[in-house]
């Protein structure tokens, strides 16, 4: 993966919202994901795309 596709483009991160809740979400970059803390999802990041399918979101680990 290159180093762009690695990185979230910012101001998209701030138009995303959950799928499930329409809440705001966050972006981790270690794991390539972002999460919804509301949903208790975490939506992969795959090639610097944000996969925002419920059925592909996993569930956190509280």
């Amino acid at each position: 993966m290159t180093e762009s596709a690695a990185k979230l483009d910012r101001k998209l991160l701030e138009i995303l919202v959950c799928p499930v809740t329409k809440s705001p979400l966050e972006y981790d970059a270690d794991a390539q994901e972002l999460i919804s803390r509301q949903a208790q999802l975490a939506y992969p990041i795959r090639d610097g795309i944000p996969i925002m399918l419920a059925d592909e979101a996993r569930p956190l680990d509280d």
